[in-house]
């Protein structure tokens, strides 16, 4: 019985060579992997300045709110003792126009107080705002360069 379909040696589809496809992917893959370390070493690196950020801005708040209490306690001492010398100046008051003279000057006096310790107030509230700002702003911007270069 003759075979219907003869053997041959030669098949009919071309050989595929899959090595230059391997080495492609192999080389493509390694370049992936080399891009994902890079990206993570930044993003590692991104992260660390955010946190050494947050620490110093934590630190920074804490010696602002020591600044601003010691302030304010300057502030209500200083009041506290001006209304006691007033209290002690009413007391040796004679006459009416006496009374209006010394409450006029005990009003002004404590008006200019009020002033004063309102601008040393707001001199370090915007010293602090700077100073706890500051280590998020030069991370922000390093990183937005760092992103920009990228």
């Amino acid at each position: 019985m003759s075979e219907a379909f003869p053997k041959s040696t030669e098949t009919p589809f071309p050989t595929f060579d899959a090595n230059p496809a391997v080495d492609q992917f192999r080389a493509f893959a390694e370049k992936g992997m080399e891009q994902s370390r890079e990206a993570y070493s930044r993003f590692k690196e991104g992260a660390e300045d955010a946190q050494k950020a947050v620490e110093a801005s934590f630190e920074n708040a804490r010696a602002v709110s020591s600044e601003l209490s010691l302030k304010s306690l300057a502030a209500m001492r200083a009041n506290t003792e001006l209304s006691f010398s007033h209290l002690e100046a009413l007391m040796g008051v004679k006459t009416v126009s006496d009374f209006v003279e010394l409450q006029s000057s005990f009003m002004r006096k404590q008006m200019e107080l009020a002033m004063n310790q309102a601008k040393e107030i707001q001199t370090v509230s915007t010293k602090s705002v700077e100073e706890l700002t500051r280590p998020l702003k030069d991370v922000v911007g390093k990183n937005w360069t760092d992103l920009k270069v990228a």
